[in-house]
């Protein structure tokens, strides 16, 4: 019997009992929606990662699809439940389907028994071969609050290079989810809910460096934000110590909007 089950969002226990009897009515049966969601602060890089009640290893937060949401509505949803951030920059990086990828000898059916006092049986539309669809979301992991619910023990965020092994198949998903993120980075102009308002292209730099896992060109990298209109340069600047004073910048929302829509080529 393949386990693909996603409690996630479900506070109350009669939230629960309705969706495990009657979930299949609101939500798309056995495709579900898997979240890498990066954590990014003071040039380290995080993953935040669920524990699940009846599953003793860790996992990638997911959920399922609503019947009257999009794919980016329901992925947008999920990292919102656990995250408490909404609007992030989020994409789309692959879909996993593999007939086993469900399976995982870590499962407790006593304990999800005991979590929600239901037998599952074979017809439960809970209990099938699920497809996932992966998004990747990056955020300040300071300015998030993970949540758990009903259904889970832990919500937390972990160091990129100390993530353990995952259930399922979600250790794939990470690589998938990193390279894909790596890609996009020369090609989106991530980074505007990671830095504050204003900053300096040290920090910028530092932010692409960390998101990258590589080292960047210092003095050429920024300059070509700058040089297509992404970033500001202020009459400001911060002091960082004596004669160290370098300017400030900012993004320019709206070529920075446009360039989210559009793409560009930034290495």
């Amino acid at each position: 019997m393949l386990y693909d089950v996603y409690f996630y969002g479900m506070n109350t226990r009669e939230e629960m009992d309705d969706f495990i009897l009657n979930g299949h009515l609101h939500y798309v049966p056995h495709v579900s929606i898997d979240c890498a969601i990066f954590g990014y602060h003071e040039q380290q890089l995080k993953l935040l990662l669920l524990k699940h009640k009846a599953i003793y290893g860790w996992c990638l937060p997911g959920g399922y699809i609503k019947r009257t949401e999009t794919l980016v509505q329901a992925a947008n949803r999920i990292v919102m439940e656990r995250t408490g951030i909404g609007n992030l920059f989020l994409q789309q990086f692959k879909a996993f389907g593999d007939p086993d990828r469900a399976k995982t000898n870590s499962f407790d059916e006593e304990k999800l028994f005991e979590a929600t006092g239901v037998r599952f049986g074979k017809n439960n539309w809970l209990i099938d071969q699920t497809i996932s669809i992966g998004f990747y979301a990056i955020t300040d992991f300071v300015k998030s609050v993970p949540e758990p619910d009903i259904m889970s023990d832990e919500c937390a965020w972990f160091a990129i290079d100390e993530v353990p092994h995952l259930e399922f198949d979600h250790d794939e998903m990470v690589k998938e989810a990193l390279h894909t993120m790596r890609v996009h980075l020369y090609h989106y102009p991530i980074g505007y809910n990671m830095l504050p308002e204003k900053f300096t292209l040290s920090e910028i730099h530092a932010l692409y460096e960390t998101l990258l896992g590589k080292k960047l060109d210092i003095s050429n990298f920024p300059k070509k934000l700058i040089a297509l209109g992404l970033l500001k340069k202020l009459n400001e600047k911060r002091s960082i110590g004596p004669h160290r004073s370098p300017h400030l910048y900012m993004f320019d929302k709206e070529k920075y909007d446009e360039a989210l829509r559009e793409g560009v080529v930034l290495s």
